[in-house]
């Protein structure tokens, strides 16, 4: 019996259907030879599917900034991204919008069957073995059908940014039991690789192997972050906003004194960074007060 609060949110989805058609044939107009835009005319799935990756970056980062008004635009583009795959899709006779959204209702459904069927799941975890259990059959038969061994490894996006990809590899792995006992492990890996690039810096190494150390060095980095439960494409995307915002700090200081980057010393621009540092810390501790609350 479906209840009431299901019940409201079926009757909204249901009244932006004529805002989902109508996007629709937003999108079938654009691509129309006949008096369309010649440069939505002209889009392959592989010449849109940069756009895709930067859409959803774009979503990441109204996110991280907590602002709702430009999520719901970033959204919206990356909704367009679906939509404009479909058209082609659907112009190519291969699927349209609607054989997409039925595949993940039908995929959603399948792995939830403690939602839509009659079995108990006890807690999160037990919700999370079962969701990777059917994952981990599903890549199985997929490797069945191509004819080749299945691996733990597979559907691990080549695609993917680098530090994702690197973080997913190894939650594969450690499923199986490839993976250090604990995080001094992973703290003892990093030292190793720093010596090892140190080594092939002191002796002249040629790119190729300078480029596998750092390599093995940033995989070591990604998994010290699995291990301290931090995500490594987030964190770095933190430190890069941070960086951003002190550098920028240093180009006002300077600016209002009328002068530039170039015009200061190293050891001015350290001051500067220092106290953007500072700044930084002050507005988190501020933050911070502000969250908990006046004292009781």
């Amino acid at each position: 019996m479906t209840s009431p609060a299901t019940t409201l949110k079926l009757a909204a989805n249901r009244a932006a259907g004529p805002e989902m058609d109508r996007l629709l044939e937003v999108m079938a107009r654009l691509r129309d030879p006949d008096g369309g835009c010649p440069w939505d005319v002209e889009q392959t799935f592989e010449t849109i599917s940069a756009y895709t990756i930067e859409e959803a970056y774009e979503v990441a980062e109204a996110i991280a900034q907590g602002d709702i008004s430009e999520l719901r635009k970033e959204l919206g583009d990356l909704l367009f991204q679906v939509v404009f795959y479909a058209q082609m899709a659907r112009e190519q006779g291969d699927f349209d919008f609607s054989d997409i959204t039925k595949s993940v209702s039908d995929k959603m459904i399948e792995r939830h069957p403690h939602v839509f069927a009659d079995v108990t799941v006890d807690g999160t975890h037990a919700q999370s073995v079962a969701w990777e259990t059917q994952k981990a059959n599903e890549r199985a038969a997929r490797a069945k059908a191509e004819g080749r061994a299945p691996s733990v490894l597979d559907d691990v996006t080549p695609g993917f940014p680098a530090l994702m990809r690197a973080q997913k590899l190894q939650k594969r792995a450690a499923r199986v039991g490839f993976d250090w006992p604990d995080i001094e492990g992973a703290m003892a890996k990093i030292a190793e690789e720093t010596e090892e690039l140190k080594h092939e810096l002191a002796e002249g190494g040629d790119e190729t192997r300078i480029e596998a150390e750092i390599g093995d060095l940033l995989f070591s980095l990604v998994n010290l972050s699995r291990w301290a439960g931090a995500d490594a494409e987030t964190a770095l995307r933190g430190a890069n906003r941070r960086f951003e915002q002190r550098f920028r700090y240093i180009e006002d200081s300077l600016a209002a004194e009328d002068r530039r980057t170039t015009d200061a010393t190293l050891e001015e621009l350290e001051s500067l960074w220092q106290a953007a540092k500072q700044a930084d810390q002050a507005q988190i501790n501020k933050s911070n007060t502000n969250q908990r609350g006046p004292k009781e």
